[in-house]
């Protein structure tokens, strides 16, 4: 599993480190806003402005509260499709790419939200990236869980709406996998994270990179 992280444990990890180091950490950099306000407009540069400020007025809320505020924020984009955003079959946006266009697909609203999570200060092994079957759009589906503890039930933060419920309340999805930058959860065959972490690692090395596409 380490091997197949890769460079995805790395700079997710450094991510999380830098996050709990900074009261406010810097979530893109003065060149990736540039490129988004000469790409896309003023309008996406103030979302960037914005998501800048909500991590930087949220540090000391209550956890439950961070997840409220970041899946409302988030809500606000528009649900879309790679082939019509990206011209490909798949393509994992950065939260910048993401806020830039202020559209996205399921997993563009979970890495989103979820690095949004780590930098208020919500510890990485409570969040994990679930791929479920949704019985409401019948195909494969991702969501991003948070274990208020190990044991916990957890709750779902869904792009197909803005409540935030336990899982044993959407009856709607049934879970496939589960992963983050730690890796599976147990019981998960590798096997399932080939695909993902390929998309997963191409976006972080943009991330990186400081590239907005």
């Amino acid at each position: 599993m380490r091997r197949l992280l890769g460079l995805g444990l790395w700079a997710t990890l450094a991510w999380a480190a830098f996050a709990q180091n900074l009261a406010s950490p810097p979530l893109f950099s003065a060149k990736e806003l540039k490129q988004t306000r000469d790409k896309y407009g003023e309008l996406a540069a103030r979302r960037l402005l914005a998501w800048q400020a909500l991590v930087q007025d949220n540090q000391d809320k209550p956890e439950r509260l961070k997840l409220s505020l970041v899946n409302d924020f988030f809500s606000q984009a528009t649900l879309s499709d790679d082939k019509t955003l990206w011209k490909k079959d798949d393509y994992w946006a950065t939260p910048v790419e993401f806020l830039a266009r202020d559209a996205g697909d399921a997993e563009d609203y979970v890495i989103a939200k979820y690095f949004t999570l780590i930098a208020l200060g919500v510890d990485e092994n409570k969040l994990y990236f679930t791929y479920v079957s949704s019985s409401r759009l019948r195909q494969a589906h991702m969501v991003l869980t948070y274990f208020r503890s190990p044991r916990a039930q957890p709750l779902i933060l869904d792009s197909l709406t803005d409540r935030i419920l336990k899982a044993s309340e959407r009856a709607d999805l049934t879970p496939i996998y589960s992963f983050n930058a730690q890796g599976a959860l147990a019981g998960q065959r590798q096997s399932d994270l080939q695909d993902s972490m390929h998309e997963w690692n191409r976006m972080l090395r943009r991330m990186r990179d400081g590239v907005v596409n």
